[in-house]
């Protein structure tokens, strides 16, 4: 029954990668897993409710895979570079695409909204952790909103694919203007006590009037 449900899963997953939204049914879930049709209802209920869980399945599955690449970032700089690095791997294998469409069938069908945000709560919790590490020290850390800013990193990283699509040369140059920016926070990162602390100052002045 185990492996029946995770064929299910794989099958939604490969079929939202192939087919998109609008070609993913209970008939080409199943012909994806290689069962019958009716094993989707008796497992899941409904086909949502399959694409909810398979959404859920990929995410936690892709997260583990890089906790570890994750755990060795020790700068804003090398974030953004594990990040290029971790896009253009998953977007390669596809997943990307797969959280893109659960995002678009969202749109129509309210009940894929939570799976789609929980997805994306997985990897802004990896993001989020990272970012409270590296900005322990750096100038940037006081005036920065690291919740907000890990949800604009995972949803910039969404925002690519769908970009890519209609326009990939657009595309690419969002990725090389994050690659400057990662430049320029690596001499932030490596001015001097003294520079950082006038620069923090700096900082929290402009930003807060103060």
């Amino acid at each position: 029954m185990t492996d029946t449900r995770t064929r299910l899963l794989d099958g939604a997953l490969a079929t939202l990668r192939d087919k998109g939204i609008a070609g993913t049914s209970a008939r080409t879930i199943a012909a994806a897993a290689g069962v019958n049709q009716a094993l989707v209802f008796y497992h899941f209920g409904t086909v949502d409710e399959l694409l909810a869980a398979a959404c859920a399945h990929g995410a936690t599955a892709r997260v583990a895979a890089y906790a570890d690449r994750f755990a060795t970032v020790t700068s804003l700089a090398e974030l953004l570079q594990v990040g290029v690095e971790l896009h253009e791997e998953e977007r390669a294998e596809g997943n990307v695409v797969v959280l893109a469409q659960i995002l678009a069938g969202a749109q129509a069908e309210p009940k894929l909204a939570p799976a789609a945000a929980a997805a994306l709560n997985l990897w802004i919790a990896e993001i989020e952790t990272v970012l409270h590490r590296v900005l322990a020290d750096s100038p940037l850390g006081p005036v920065l909103d690291v919740p907000g800013l890990a949800r604009s990193v995972s949803a910039a990283f969404i925002g690519f694919e769908l970009y890519d699509g209609v326009d990939p040369d657009g595309a690419a140059r969002a990725m090389s203007a994050l690659a400057q920016l990662g430049a320029l926070l690596t001499l932030v990162e490596d001015l001097g006590p003294t520079t950082r602390r006038l620069l923090r100052s700096r900082i929290r002045k402009a930003t807060t009037g103060s």
